[in-house]
């Protein structure tokens, strides 16, 4: 019986407007393996584009901007992106 309550409505309404342009930061520093180098980086995702404040940006355009070379932790990697591209929300118009 409980199972056939849960099939009758989403958990989370989904919203109706356009979807947002790029993937998330989160998911593209999931798919890589800490630490990592810079350059390893732009082999294996350069070509993502991730969702940024301003819209959606290439990871290699943002990477060009670090000035580090070398990322021991993921989070390193994420808040030195973040403050590049910065914190804010993500524009969905």
């Amino acid at each position: 019986m409980a199972d056939e309550e849960a099939d009758e409505a989403p958990a989370v309404e989904l919203g109706t407007g356009a979807s947002v342009e790029g993937a998330p930061l989160a998911r593209v520093a999931s798919r890589l393996t800490w630490p990592q180098e810079k350059s390893s980086i732009l082999n294996k995702e350069g070509d993502a584009v991730i969702r940024t404040p301003d819209g959606p940006q290439s990871l290699e355009d943002v990477l060009a901007e670090a000035d580090e070379t070398y990322f021991e932790t993921r989070q390193a990697f994420v808040d030195d992106v973040l403050d590049i591209v910065g914190r804010g929300p993500v524009q969905t118009d």
